[in-house]
């Protein structure tokens, strides 16, 4: 006796979650990266959007590899390091009716990316912005990032002196109208946090704590990179990456912490918001989030919406890109008569 395996499970447009994914991910096994493509790929199917209707954007980055692994039908464009915010706003204003995403990282927002992160959160350019956030630069043996906080050390023993940038108290204070923070392996809190921040009408960004597995690249190792940088002539430099578990939390109550025990031995304190928050207040969500850096906890939610705040269409007097994308304009709509631009010459007289 034979039994057929079960009809796979179809959202509003009737499509199974296998037709929202992509390719396999080459990043190192245990990467929360992966947990947080998943979400994603959740989150898109969850809401019902055609895949052929969305834009993935990233710039350089461990974390800018991920959108090669979801939403396979979709467009994508993976741009200069720091720069994928220019490339979000020009396809965007092209054609509004894209649900766009961008995917990027510790580095590629607040370091090389600061200056263009900081005029996007400004101009409140419909889109959804997830940082995938574990402090370190992967991809170029994990040093310190300038997400990683004051005191904290690598596996080498070294310290960062410097101070940490937060990501998400920075775009409060510039007047981001969605703000969240949230872990990779909290599945129940991430998965509505993005897809809140791909509905909103806006700016809506997602500060993912994401931890990076370990590399093995120790001090007084003869196989790590600076002995062999040392010591021998190199063709190229091969790691070997140990498989390791993604880590995955438990709901935990509104109102506590919990502390989440990473793959090197150290640990992070992730504080979840009261139910009874009020993420409208902009003074109470600076608040919140430097009152839990100073106890040393990460707090977690949706931190602060403005849902009545104008994007940049709005800003700049364009029609509804969803009835009349740029690209779409005729000649007639897109050319000024030679009244009009007449008129708009003299008024610089």
């Amino acid at each position: 006796m034979t039994t057929n395996p079960p009809a796979p499970q179809k959202n509003p447009l009737g499509l199974p979650r296998t037709d929202y994914l992509g390719g396999k991910s080459t990043l190192c096994i245990g990467c929360g990266h992966d947990s947080i493509t998943s979400h994603i790929t959740t989150a898109f199917w969850e809401l019902g959007i055609n895949p052929t209707q969305a834009a993935k954007m990233s710039g350089i980055g461990c974390s800018s590899k991920t959108p090669a692994y979801f939403l396979n039908k979709s467009h994508g464009f993976n741009s200069v390091h720091g720069r994928m915010p220019s490339v979000s706003t020009g396809a965007k204003l092209a054609n509004g009716a894209l649900h766009v995403i961008g995917v990027s990282g510790d580095g590629d927002t607040a370091s090389i990316g600061m200056g263009q992160f900081m005029h996007i959160v400004r101009r409140n350019l419909d889109m959804a912005y997830i940082i995938e956030n574990n402090g370190v630069y992967g991809l170029t043996k994990g040093q310190f990032s300038a997400t990683a906080d004051k005191g904290s050390k690598l596996k080498s023993g070294s310290i960062n002196d410097m101070p940490d940038i937060d990501c998400c108290a920075i775009a409060i204070e510039l007047g981001c109208g969605y703000v969240a923070r949230s872990f990779s392996g909290d599945i129940k809190q991430c998965i509505p946090l993005i897809k809140g921040a791909i509905a909103h009408q806006g700016f809506g960004l997602v500060d993912v704590l994401s931890p990076c597995v370990t590399f093995n690249n120790h001090e007084g190792s003869t196989k790590s990179f600076p002995y062999v940088r040392d010591h021998d002539i190199r063709l190229h430099v091969v790691d070997y990456i140990e498989p390791q578990e993604e880590i995955v939390v438990d709901d935990h109550e509104p109102g506590t912490v919990r502390e989440v025990k990473l793959h090197d031995g150290s640990t992070i304190r992730l504080s979840k918001i009261d139910e009874d928050y009020d993420p409208t207040n902009k003074m109470k969500a600076l608040e919140a989030i430097h009152r839990a850096s100073e106890k040393g906890e990460y707090v977690t939610g949706l931190l602060y919406v403005d849902p009545d705040q104008a994007d940049t269409n709005t800003l700049l007097h364009l029609e509804d890109p969803k009835k009349y994308p740029l690209f779409g304009l005729s000649e007639e709509k897109s050319r000024p008569s030679a009244e009009a631009w007449d008129k708009f010459m003299r008024s610089f007289a």
